[in-house]
């Protein structure tokens, strides 16, 4: 039981970074878009950052954490990020945006290349460790 939550985690989250990323590669500058809007909003970047908290608080306490097993390992570490980023959007909403403006840019066609194939990869990784167990 403890290995298929691990296993559904990872589906789920490639899931969402594999129709995340569709939703840029369909229609170029989605994510440029949400960026403007994040950037005149306090009120979606308070629930940016409450979302993510809860997503992330979420993923640490349900994952089973195993020392021993890189997959559980990753899954905590990617809720504890999640988690971070709500902090910080929270806290420090301006420096979230700027950072993320920095990074994107105007390269969302790559970032959405990116974000599909990790996506697939966490999806692949859920699936078999979930036949495997």
């Amino acid at each position: 039981m403890t290995q298929t939550i691990t296993a559904w985690i990872l589906i789920l989250i490639g899931l969402y970074s594999v129709a995340a990323a569709i939703g840029e590669l369909r229609r170029r500058g989605t994510w440029a878009r949400i960026f403007w809007e994040l950037e005149r909003s306090r009120t979606l970047q308070f629930l940016i950052g409450i979302m993510c908290m809860v997503i992330g608080a979420t993923i640490m306490l349900v994952n089973p954490y195993n020392g021993l097993d890189l997959q559980s390992i990753l899954v905590t570490i990617l809720g504890g990020l999640i988690l971070l980023e709500g902090a910080a959007f929270l806290a420090f909403p301006d420096w979230m945006i700027h950072l993320s403006r920095q990074v994107m840019n105007s390269r969302s066609a790559i970032w959405g290349w990116i974000a599909l194939c990790i996506g697939m990869a966490l999806m692949v990784v859920g699936y078999v460790r979930m036949l495997a167990s």
